[in-house]
Protein backbone atom coordinates (compact mmCIF):
# COMPACT_ATOMS: atom_id res chain seq x y z
CA UNK A 1 0.00 0.00 0.00
CA UNK A 2 1.67 2.77 -0.76
CA UNK A 3 1.31 6.74 1.67
CA UNK A 4 -0.08 8.25 -1.26
CA UNK A 5 -3.03 5.90 -1.09
CA UNK A 6 -3.10 5.86 2.42
CA UNK A 7 -3.28 9.73 2.72
CA UNK A 8 -5.97 9.93 0.05
CA UNK A 9 -7.76 7.52 2.44
CA UNK A 10 -7.26 9.40 5.46
CA UNK A 11 -8.54 13.07 3.66
CA UNK A 12 -11.87 11.62 1.99
CA UNK A 13 -14.95 14.04 2.81
CA UNK A 14 -18.47 12.01 2.00
CA UNK A 15 -19.91 13.50 -1.49
CA UNK A 16 -22.59 10.51 -1.54
CA UNK A 17 -24.03 8.23 1.88
CA UNK A 18 -26.81 5.43 1.44
CA UNK A 19 -28.73 5.22 4.31
CA UNK A 20 -30.88 2.76 5.17
CA UNK A 21 -31.49 1.94 1.53
CA UNK A 22 -34.25 -1.19 0.66
CA UNK A 23 -35.30 -2.65 -2.09
CA UNK A 24 -37.31 -5.55 -2.72
CA UNK A 25 -38.70 -7.78 -6.16
CA UNK A 26 -41.96 -9.73 -4.67
CA UNK A 27 -40.58 -11.90 -1.58
CA UNK A 28 -37.14 -11.50 -2.50
CA UNK A 29 -35.11 -8.65 -0.75
CA UNK A 30 -32.56 -7.43 -2.95
CA UNK A 31 -31.26 -4.79 -0.46
CA UNK A 32 -31.97 -4.92 3.03
CA UNK A 33 -31.33 -1.52 5.33
CA UNK A 34 -27.81 -0.70 3.23
CA UNK A 35 -25.62 2.26 4.69
CA UNK A 36 -23.16 2.85 2.91
CA UNK A 37 -20.74 6.47 2.03
CA UNK A 38 -18.67 7.16 -0.96
CA UNK A 39 -15.97 9.73 -0.44
CA UNK A 40 -14.06 12.11 -2.37
CA UNK A 41 -11.38 11.30 -4.08
CA UNK A 42 -11.19 7.97 -3.18
CA UNK A 43 -11.91 4.06 -5.13
CA UNK A 44 -13.91 1.97 -3.24
CA UNK A 45 -14.81 -1.89 -4.26
CA UNK A 46 -18.24 -3.50 -3.82
CA UNK A 47 -17.70 -6.73 -3.49
CA UNK A 48 -20.27 -10.12 -3.37
CA UNK A 49 -21.38 -13.35 -4.30
CA UNK A 50 -23.54 -13.16 -7.17
CA UNK A 51 -27.19 -12.52 -5.65
CA UNK A 52 -25.92 -10.12 -3.08
CA UNK A 53 -27.76 -7.33 -4.37
CA UNK A 54 -24.32 -5.21 -5.75
CA UNK A 55 -26.46 -4.53 -9.40
CA UNK A 56 -29.45 -3.31 -7.71
CA UNK A 57 -27.63 -1.39 -5.40
CA UNK A 58 -25.88 0.55 -8.30
CA UNK A 59 -28.43 0.77 -10.28
CA UNK A 60 -30.93 2.87 -7.58
CA UNK A 61 -27.74 5.19 -7.31
CA UNK A 62 -27.45 5.33 -10.92
CA UNK A 63 -30.98 6.16 -11.35
CA UNK A 64 -32.32 2.98 -12.95
CA UNK A 65 -34.08 2.01 -9.85
CA UNK A 66 -35.82 3.67 -7.17
CA UNK A 67 -35.37 2.18 -3.54
CA UNK A 68 -38.58 1.40 -1.55
CA UNK A 69 -36.99 3.01 1.43
CA UNK A 70 -34.15 5.07 3.17
CA UNK A 71 -32.86 8.24 1.86
CA UNK A 72 -29.31 8.99 -1.14
CA UNK A 73 -28.12 11.99 0.35
CA UNK A 74 -25.45 13.91 -2.09
CA UNK A 75 -23.48 16.64 -0.48
CA UNK A 76 -25.70 16.57 2.40
CA UNK A 77 -28.74 16.64 0.39
CA UNK A 78 -31.48 14.44 0.17
CA UNK A 79 -31.85 13.38 -3.27
CA UNK A 80 -34.62 11.24 -5.31
CA UNK A 81 -33.11 9.96 -8.58
CA UNK A 82 -36.67 9.34 -11.20
CA UNK A 83 -34.19 8.28 -14.12
CA UNK A 84 -30.45 8.18 -15.22
CA UNK A 85 -30.53 11.61 -16.17
CA UNK A 86 -31.25 12.89 -12.91
CA UNK A 87 -28.26 11.04 -11.23
CA UNK A 88 -26.30 12.49 -14.01
CA UNK A 89 -27.27 15.97 -13.15
CA UNK A 90 -26.49 15.43 -9.61
CA UNK A 91 -22.81 14.63 -10.84
CA UNK A 92 -23.43 10.38 -10.82
CA UNK A 93 -22.40 8.16 -13.92
CA UNK A 94 -22.29 4.40 -14.11
CA UNK A 95 -19.91 2.72 -17.31
CA UNK A 96 -21.57 -0.65 -18.00
CA UNK A 97 -19.96 -4.27 -19.20
CA UNK A 98 -21.61 -3.27 -22.56
CA UNK A 99 -20.76 0.06 -24.26
CA UNK A 100 -23.72 2.37 -25.48
CA UNK A 101 -22.25 3.58 -28.77
CA UNK A 102 -22.62 4.55 -32.06
CA UNK A 103 -20.00 2.77 -33.84
CA UNK A 104 -20.08 4.54 -37.06
CA UNK A 105 -19.24 7.87 -35.04
CA UNK A 106 -16.54 9.32 -34.43
CA UNK A 107 -15.10 9.25 -31.13
CA UNK A 108 -16.09 13.08 -30.50
CA UNK A 109 -19.63 12.60 -31.55
CA UNK A 110 -20.42 9.81 -29.39
CA UNK A 111 -19.07 11.67 -26.55
CA UNK A 112 -21.07 14.71 -27.34
CA UNK A 113 -24.17 12.58 -28.55
CA UNK A 114 -27.37 13.88 -26.51
CA UNK A 115 -25.42 16.74 -25.16
CA UNK A 116 -27.33 20.10 -25.13
CA UNK A 117 -25.40 22.28 -27.74
CA UNK A 118 -23.52 19.62 -28.98
CA UNK A 119 -25.40 19.86 -32.36
CA UNK A 120 -24.22 23.20 -32.95
CA UNK A 121 -20.20 22.42 -32.55
CA UNK A 122 -17.97 22.23 -35.53
CA UNK A 123 -16.55 18.48 -36.06
CA UNK A 124 -12.86 19.63 -34.82
CA UNK A 125 -14.13 22.23 -31.83
CA UNK A 126 -15.75 19.07 -30.68
CA UNK A 127 -12.45 17.17 -31.38
CA UNK A 128 -10.63 19.78 -29.82
CA UNK A 129 -12.62 19.51 -26.51
CA UNK A 130 -12.37 15.58 -26.50
CA UNK A 131 -8.53 16.17 -26.27
CA UNK A 132 -7.88 18.36 -24.04
CA UNK A 133 -10.72 16.67 -21.67
CA UNK A 134 -8.94 12.99 -22.78
CA UNK A 135 -5.51 14.52 -21.53
CA UNK A 136 -6.91 15.95 -18.94
CA UNK A 137 -8.09 12.86 -16.91
CA UNK A 138 -4.82 10.46 -19.10
CA UNK A 139 -7.61 8.86 -21.18
CA UNK A 140 -5.74 8.81 -24.32
CA UNK A 141 -7.32 8.30 -27.67
CA UNK A 142 -8.11 9.89 -31.21
CA UNK A 143 -11.14 12.29 -31.48
CA UNK A 144 -11.50 11.92 -34.71
CA UNK A 145 -11.03 8.05 -34.95
CA UNK A 146 -14.30 6.06 -35.93
CA UNK A 147 -15.82 4.03 -32.33
CA UNK A 148 -15.91 0.64 -35.13
CA UNK A 149 -12.15 1.01 -35.32
CA UNK A 150 -11.43 0.95 -31.47
CA UNK A 151 -10.31 -1.57 -29.15
CA UNK A 152 -12.23 -2.62 -26.36
CA UNK A 153 -10.19 -0.28 -23.95
CA UNK A 154 -10.35 2.82 -26.68
CA UNK A 155 -14.16 2.33 -26.67
CA UNK A 156 -14.45 2.59 -22.98
CA UNK A 157 -12.29 5.22 -22.23
CA UNK A 158 -15.35 6.99 -24.66
CA UNK A 159 -18.03 6.06 -22.46
CA UNK A 160 -15.77 7.23 -19.23
CA UNK A 161 -15.28 10.75 -21.84
CA UNK A 162 -19.02 10.87 -22.08
CA UNK A 163 -19.47 10.79 -18.26
CA UNK A 164 -16.42 13.19 -17.78
CA UNK A 165 -18.03 15.38 -20.15
CA UNK A 166 -20.83 15.94 -18.18
CA UNK A 167 -19.22 16.67 -15.40
CA UNK A 168 -19.94 13.16 -13.49
CA UNK A 169 -18.23 13.80 -9.91
CA UNK A 170 -18.97 9.81 -8.92
CA UNK A 171 -17.94 7.11 -11.69
CA UNK A 172 -19.85 3.54 -11.08
CA UNK A 173 -18.01 1.21 -13.24
CA UNK A 174 -19.23 -2.36 -13.24
CA UNK A 175 -16.84 -5.51 -13.82
CA UNK A 176 -14.67 -2.87 -16.07
CA UNK A 177 -11.58 -5.12 -16.66
CA UNK A 178 -13.87 -8.16 -18.45
CA UNK A 179 -13.05 -7.20 -21.63
CA UNK A 180 -9.73 -5.60 -21.61
CA UNK A 181 -6.30 -6.90 -22.10
CA UNK A 182 -3.81 -7.13 -19.08
CA UNK A 183 -2.29 -3.98 -20.44
CA UNK A 184 -5.49 -2.30 -21.22
CA UNK A 185 -6.79 -3.06 -17.76
CA UNK A 186 -3.25 -1.66 -16.36
CA UNK A 187 -3.73 1.62 -18.87
CA UNK A 188 -7.67 1.78 -16.68
CA UNK A 189 -6.40 1.53 -13.61
CA UNK A 190 -4.14 4.03 -13.87
CA UNK A 191 -6.52 6.51 -15.37
CA UNK A 192 -9.14 5.26 -11.95
CA UNK A 193 -5.80 6.65 -10.09
CA UNK A 194 -5.43 9.91 -11.66
CA UNK A 195 -9.12 10.66 -11.39
CA UNK A 196 -9.61 9.56 -7.88
CA UNK A 197 -6.23 12.16 -7.83
CA UNK A 198 -8.08 14.99 -9.00
CA UNK A 199 -11.13 14.45 -6.64
CA UNK A 200 -13.16 12.14 -8.50
CA UNK A 201 -14.76 9.43 -6.67
CA UNK A 202 -14.77 5.87 -8.06
CA UNK A 203 -16.89 2.60 -7.12
CA UNK A 204 -15.34 -0.18 -9.09
CA UNK A 205 -17.39 -3.74 -8.91
CA UNK A 206 -15.51 -6.14 -9.18
CA UNK A 207 -15.17 -10.14 -9.20
CA UNK A 208 -11.50 -10.23 -9.43
CA UNK A 209 -9.80 -9.62 -5.89
CA UNK A 210 -6.80 -9.23 -7.19
CA UNK A 211 -7.87 -6.53 -8.91
CA UNK A 212 -9.55 -5.27 -5.72
CA UNK A 213 -6.26 -5.62 -3.82
CA UNK A 214 -4.09 -3.54 -6.17
CA UNK A 215 -6.61 -0.38 -6.96
CA UNK A 216 -8.86 0.12 -4.70
CA UNK A 217 -8.71 2.63 -1.30
CA UNK A 218 -11.61 1.10 0.27
CA UNK A 219 -13.62 -2.24 0.17
CA UNK A 220 -17.62 -3.09 0.73
CA UNK A 221 -18.87 -6.63 0.64
CA UNK A 222 -22.27 -7.65 0.50
CA UNK A 223 -23.89 -10.84 1.38
CA UNK A 224 -27.45 -11.56 1.50
CA UNK A 225 -28.39 -7.98 0.16
CA UNK A 226 -26.33 -6.74 3.61
CA UNK A 227 -23.11 -4.61 3.77
CA UNK A 228 -21.57 -7.14 5.96
CA UNK A 229 -17.90 -5.31 6.05
CA UNK A 230 -17.03 -1.77 5.38
CA UNK A 231 -13.19 -1.14 5.30
CA UNK A 232 -9.53 0.35 4.23
CA UNK A 233 -8.22 -2.29 2.01
CA UNK A 234 -4.92 -1.86 3.94
CA UNK A 235 -6.91 -3.80 6.66
CA UNK A 236 -7.39 -6.92 4.34
CA UNK A 237 -4.38 -9.11 4.49
CA UNK A 238 -5.10 -11.46 0.64
CA UNK A 239 -7.09 -12.40 -1.63
CA UNK A 240 -8.22 -15.36 0.22
CA UNK A 241 -9.17 -13.34 3.57
CA UNK A 242 -11.32 -11.36 0.93
CA UNK A 243 -13.09 -14.10 -0.73
CA UNK A 244 -13.48 -15.70 2.75
CA UNK A 245 -15.72 -12.25 4.03
CA UNK A 246 -17.61 -12.81 0.88
CA UNK A 247 -19.10 -16.28 1.72
CA UNK A 248 -18.31 -16.60 5.10
CA UNK A 249 -16.32 -19.22 4.77
CA UNK A 250 -12.94 -19.99 4.07
CA UNK A 251 -12.06 -20.52 0.07
CA UNK A 252 -9.14 -20.62 -2.00
CA UNK A 253 -8.96 -19.40 -5.21
CA UNK A 254 -6.79 -22.89 -6.66
CA UNK A 255 -8.48 -25.99 -7.82
CA UNK A 256 -7.05 -29.33 -7.30
CA UNK A 257 -5.81 -31.11 -10.07
CA UNK A 258 -5.44 -35.04 -10.67
CA UNK A 259 -3.27 -36.60 -13.02
CA UNK A 260 -5.30 -37.68 -15.89
CA UNK A 261 -4.29 -40.52 -18.22
CA UNK A 262 -4.52 -38.64 -21.61
CA UNK A 263 -6.53 -40.57 -24.06
CA UNK A 264 -7.11 -39.85 -27.97
CA UNK A 265 -7.74 -37.00 -30.25
CA UNK A 266 -11.56 -35.72 -29.81
CA UNK A 267 -10.91 -32.35 -31.64
CA UNK A 268 -9.12 -31.58 -34.72
CA UNK A 269 -9.57 -28.20 -36.66
CA UNK A 270 -7.26 -28.05 -39.57
CA UNK A 271 -7.16 -24.26 -42.25
CA UNK A 272 -10.53 -23.24 -40.73
CA UNK A 273 -11.41 -19.65 -42.10
CA UNK A 274 -14.42 -17.65 -42.34
CA UNK A 275 -16.65 -15.45 -40.50
CA UNK A 276 -13.93 -13.65 -39.06
CA UNK A 277 -11.86 -17.00 -38.47
CA UNK A 278 -8.09 -17.16 -40.51
CA UNK A 279 -5.71 -20.10 -41.05
CA UNK A 280 -7.12 -22.03 -37.28
CA UNK A 281 -5.35 -25.17 -36.70
CA UNK A 282 -5.68 -26.85 -33.22
CA UNK A 283 -6.07 -30.57 -31.52
CA UNK A 284 -7.80 -31.55 -28.45
CA UNK A 285 -7.17 -35.16 -26.75
CA UNK A 286 -9.43 -36.92 -24.02
CA UNK A 287 -8.54 -35.71 -20.87
CA UNK A 288 -6.94 -32.38 -21.88
CA UNK A 289 -8.55 -28.93 -21.07
CA UNK A 290 -7.44 -26.31 -23.73
CA UNK A 291 -7.70 -22.96 -22.95
CA UNK A 292 -8.68 -20.24 -25.79
CA UNK A 293 -7.67 -16.94 -24.53
CA UNK A 294 -8.19 -13.49 -26.16
CA UNK A 295 -10.10 -10.45 -26.04
CA UNK A 296 -13.73 -10.70 -26.81
CA UNK A 297 -14.35 -10.58 -31.02
CA UNK A 298 -11.36 -12.09 -31.83
CA UNK A 299 -12.99 -14.66 -33.58
CA UNK A 300 -13.60 -16.87 -30.55
CA UNK A 301 -17.13 -16.97 -31.24
CA UNK A 302 -17.54 -18.26 -34.57
CA UNK A 303 -14.58 -20.56 -33.84
CA UNK A 304 -17.29 -21.77 -31.18
CA UNK A 305 -20.26 -21.85 -33.37
CA UNK A 306 -18.41 -23.66 -36.16
CA UNK A 307 -17.24 -26.26 -33.89
CA UNK A 308 -20.60 -26.73 -32.22
CA UNK A 309 -22.62 -27.07 -35.41
CA UNK A 310 -24.38 -23.30 -35.28
CA UNK A 311 -22.88 -21.95 -38.41
CA UNK A 312 -21.65 -24.28 -41.43
CA UNK A 313 -17.57 -24.64 -42.14
CA UNK A 314 -16.30 -22.25 -44.87
CA UNK A 315 -13.06 -22.81 -45.33
CA UNK A 316 -11.05 -25.77 -43.83
CA UNK A 317 -11.88 -28.92 -41.73
CA UNK A 318 -13.03 -30.00 -38.45
CA UNK A 319 -12.89 -33.42 -37.17
CA UNK A 320 -14.83 -34.36 -33.78
CA UNK A 321 -14.45 -37.70 -32.25
CA UNK A 322 -13.38 -39.34 -35.28
CA UNK A 323 -15.95 -37.89 -37.49
CA UNK A 324 -15.60 -35.22 -40.21
CA UNK A 325 -17.90 -32.42 -39.07
CA UNK A 326 -20.69 -33.47 -41.69
CA UNK A 327 -20.53 -36.50 -40.65
CA UNK A 328 -20.84 -36.13 -37.09
CA UNK A 329 -23.91 -34.06 -36.88
CA UNK A 330 -25.52 -36.52 -39.39
CA UNK A 331 -25.88 -38.89 -36.98
CA UNK A 332 -28.75 -38.20 -34.52
CA UNK A 333 -27.36 -41.17 -31.91
CA UNK A 334 -23.58 -39.39 -32.25
CA UNK A 335 -24.33 -35.85 -31.25
CA UNK A 336 -24.70 -36.54 -27.62
CA UNK A 337 -21.12 -36.98 -27.49
CA UNK A 338 -20.28 -33.26 -27.26
CA UNK A 339 -21.77 -31.00 -24.96
CA UNK A 340 -21.77 -27.07 -25.48
CA UNK A 341 -22.12 -24.75 -22.30
CA UNK A 342 -22.58 -21.61 -23.96
CA UNK A 343 -21.80 -17.93 -22.97
CA UNK A 344 -25.71 -16.96 -22.90
CA UNK A 345 -27.06 -19.01 -19.82
CA UNK A 346 -30.33 -17.46 -19.93
CA UNK A 347 -31.11 -17.07 -23.81
CA UNK A 348 -29.29 -20.16 -25.21
CA UNK A 349 -28.78 -22.28 -23.02
CA UNK A 350 -32.03 -22.29 -21.39
CA UNK A 351 -35.55 -20.85 -21.58
CA UNK A 352 -35.94 -18.54 -18.58
CA UNK A 353 -40.11 -19.18 -18.78
CA UNK A 354 -39.81 -23.07 -18.51
CA UNK A 355 -38.98 -25.11 -15.27
CA UNK A 356 -35.63 -26.51 -13.91
CA UNK A 357 -37.21 -30.20 -15.00
CA UNK A 358 -37.49 -29.38 -18.87
CA UNK A 359 -34.54 -26.98 -19.30
CA UNK A 360 -32.98 -30.24 -17.69
CA UNK A 361 -34.93 -31.79 -20.80
CA UNK A 362 -33.50 -29.50 -23.64
CA UNK A 363 -30.37 -31.10 -24.40
CA UNK A 364 -30.97 -34.91 -22.24
CA UNK A 365 -34.40 -35.67 -23.96
CA UNK A 366 -33.83 -38.48 -26.43
CA UNK A 367 -32.36 -40.24 -23.76
CA UNK A 368 -35.42 -40.58 -22.16
CA UNK A 369 -38.07 -41.80 -24.98
CA UNK A 370 -39.68 -44.85 -25.58
CA UNK A 371 -40.97 -44.55 -29.23
CA UNK A 372 -43.12 -41.43 -28.98
CA UNK A 373 -43.69 -41.11 -25.14
CA UNK A 374 -41.68 -39.61 -22.49
CA UNK A 375 -40.48 -41.05 -19.76
CA UNK A 376 -41.64 -38.05 -17.41
CA UNK A 377 -41.07 -40.35 -13.82
CA UNK A 378 -37.49 -41.01 -15.07
CA UNK A 379 -36.60 -37.89 -15.94
CA UNK A 380 -37.71 -36.27 -13.53
CA UNK A 381 -36.09 -38.13 -11.03
CA UNK A 382 -32.48 -37.57 -12.83
CA UNK A 383 -32.95 -34.18 -13.20
CA UNK A 384 -33.81 -33.89 -8.85
CA UNK A 385 -30.87 -35.50 -8.83
CA UNK A 386 -28.60 -33.39 -11.32
CA UNK A 387 -30.17 -30.18 -9.28
CA UNK A 388 -29.24 -31.96 -5.70
CA UNK A 389 -25.62 -32.88 -6.75
CA UNK A 390 -24.97 -29.46 -8.08
CA UNK A 391 -26.78 -27.64 -5.31
CA UNK A 392 -28.57 -25.94 -7.74
CA UNK A 393 -30.23 -23.41 -5.16
CA UNK A 394 -33.29 -22.76 -4.40
CA UNK A 395 -33.47 -26.90 -5.24
CA UNK A 396 -37.51 -26.87 -6.47
CA UNK A 397 -38.06 -28.48 -9.91
CA UNK A 398 -40.86 -26.18 -9.89
CA UNK A 399 -38.67 -23.02 -10.43
CA UNK A 400 -38.79 -20.94 -13.16
CA UNK A 401 -34.76 -20.61 -14.89
CA UNK A 402 -35.56 -16.67 -14.87
CA UNK A 403 -35.74 -17.23 -11.12
CA UNK A 404 -32.39 -18.67 -10.60
CA UNK A 405 -28.93 -16.51 -10.27
CA UNK A 406 -26.45 -16.33 -12.97
CA UNK A 407 -24.64 -18.72 -10.79
CA UNK A 408 -27.03 -21.40 -9.90
CA UNK A 409 -28.40 -21.17 -13.54
CA UNK A 410 -24.66 -22.32 -14.70
CA UNK A 411 -24.33 -25.04 -12.73
CA UNK A 412 -27.84 -26.36 -14.01
CA UNK A 413 -26.38 -26.14 -17.13
CA UNK A 414 -23.32 -27.94 -16.30
CA UNK A 415 -25.32 -30.60 -14.42
CA UNK A 416 -27.30 -31.02 -17.49
CA UNK A 417 -24.83 -31.33 -20.44
CA UNK A 418 -22.21 -33.71 -17.78
CA UNK A 419 -24.74 -35.86 -17.28
CA UNK A 420 -24.71 -36.54 -21.13
CA UNK A 421 -21.60 -37.99 -20.77
CA UNK A 422 -19.79 -36.25 -23.49
CA UNK A 423 -16.73 -37.16 -25.18
CA UNK A 424 -16.03 -33.62 -26.14
CA UNK A 425 -17.16 -30.30 -23.86
CA UNK A 426 -17.09 -26.60 -25.37
CA UNK A 427 -17.34 -24.31 -22.37
CA UNK A 428 -17.51 -20.96 -23.28
CA UNK A 429 -16.62 -18.13 -20.83
CA UNK A 430 -17.75 -20.59 -17.74
CA UNK A 431 -17.59 -18.53 -14.92
CA UNK A 432 -18.08 -14.89 -16.23
CA UNK A 433 -20.00 -12.85 -13.85
CA UNK A 434 -20.04 -15.23 -10.86
CA UNK A 435 -18.83 -14.62 -7.46
CA UNK A 436 -15.45 -16.74 -6.39
CA UNK A 437 -17.52 -19.72 -4.43
CA UNK A 438 -19.60 -20.35 -7.24
CA UNK A 439 -16.48 -19.95 -9.45
CA UNK A 440 -14.68 -22.55 -7.90
CA UNK A 441 -17.25 -24.95 -7.38
CA UNK A 442 -17.66 -24.63 -11.39
CA UNK A 443 -13.82 -24.93 -12.00
CA UNK A 444 -14.09 -28.22 -9.70
CA UNK A 445 -16.75 -29.76 -11.87
CA UNK A 446 -14.82 -29.10 -15.10
CA UNK A 447 -11.74 -30.34 -13.84
CA UNK A 448 -13.65 -33.49 -13.01
CA UNK A 449 -15.06 -33.97 -16.33
CA UNK A 450 -11.81 -34.06 -18.45
CA UNK A 451 -11.44 -37.66 -17.04
CA UNK A 452 -13.68 -38.66 -19.61
CA UNK A 453 -13.30 -35.75 -22.42
CA UNK A 454 -11.40 -33.10 -23.79
CA UNK A 455 -12.41 -29.69 -22.78
CA UNK A 456 -12.47 -26.29 -24.93
CA UNK A 457 -12.45 -23.75 -22.51
CA UNK A 458 -13.47 -20.28 -24.30
CA UNK A 459 -12.14 -17.15 -20.90
CA UNK A 460 -11.47 -14.00 -21.30
CA UNK A 461 -9.88 -14.60 -17.39
CA UNK A 462 -6.12 -15.52 -17.30
CA UNK A 463 -6.50 -16.75 -13.91
CA UNK A 464 -9.15 -19.09 -15.14
CA UNK A 465 -7.59 -20.26 -18.60
CA UNK A 466 -4.27 -20.91 -16.23
CA UNK A 467 -5.21 -22.66 -13.53
CA UNK A 468 -7.86 -25.06 -15.45
CA UNK A 469 -5.87 -25.37 -18.94
CA UNK A 470 -2.92 -28.07 -19.72
CA UNK A 471 -1.65 -25.85 -22.98
CA UNK A 472 -3.33 -22.15 -23.78
CA UNK A 473 -4.05 -21.00 -27.23
CA UNK A 474 -4.11 -16.95 -27.84
CA UNK A 475 -6.61 -15.54 -30.61
CA UNK A 476 -5.87 -12.36 -32.05
CA UNK A 477 -8.05 -10.35 -35.09
CA UNK A 478 -8.97 -14.21 -35.93
CA UNK A 479 -5.76 -16.14 -36.05
CA UNK A 480 -4.41 -18.34 -33.90
CA UNK A 481 -0.97 -16.58 -32.72
CA UNK A 482 0.54 -19.39 -30.26
CA UNK A 483 -0.20 -22.31 -28.63
CA UNK A 484 1.99 -23.59 -25.80
CA UNK A 485 2.00 -25.31 -22.34
CA UNK A 486 0.87 -23.77 -19.39
CA UNK A 487 3.65 -24.76 -18.04
CA UNK A 488 5.84 -22.70 -19.81
CA UNK A 489 6.21 -19.33 -17.68
CA UNK A 490 8.04 -17.08 -20.19
CA UNK A 491 4.88 -17.25 -22.52
CA UNK A 492 2.75 -17.00 -19.51
CA UNK A 493 4.43 -13.65 -19.36
CA UNK A 494 4.00 -12.68 -22.61
CA UNK A 495 -0.16 -13.49 -22.89
CA UNK A 496 -1.09 -10.47 -22.91
CA UNK A 497 1.36 -8.99 -25.73
CA UNK A 498 0.00 -11.70 -27.92
CA UNK A 499 -3.31 -10.91 -27.14
CA UNK A 500 -3.15 -7.31 -28.39
CA UNK A 501 -1.50 -8.37 -31.38
CA UNK A 502 2.39 -9.18 -30.43
CA UNK A 503 4.29 -11.83 -31.78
Amino acid sequence: MSSKKIQRAGRGETVIALEGISKSFGKVHANRNICLTIRKGMIKALLGENGAGKSTLMSMLAGRLQPDSGRIVVDGSEMRFSSAKDAIAAGVGMVYQHFKLVESMSVAENVFLGQEGGAILKPREMEARVAELAKAHSLEIDPAMRVSSLSMGEKQRVEILKLLLRESRILIFDEPTAVLTPQEGEQLFKALHHMSDQGKSIVFISHKLGEVMSVADEVAILRKGEVIHDMPISEVTSQDDLARMMVGKETFLEVAREEVEEGGEVLSVSGLSGGGMKEISLSLKRGEILGIVGVAGNGQKPLVETICGLQSIEEGEISILGDSWKTFYSKRNVREALSYIPEDRIGLATCPSMDLSDNFLLTTRKGFKKGPWLKRKRATSESKNVVDRFSVLPGQLSSQARHLSGGNLQKLVLGREFFRNPGLIVAEQPTQGLDIATAKAIWEHLVDARKNAGILLVTGDLNEAFSLSDRIAVMFEGRIVDVFEVSDTEKRSRVGLMMAGAA
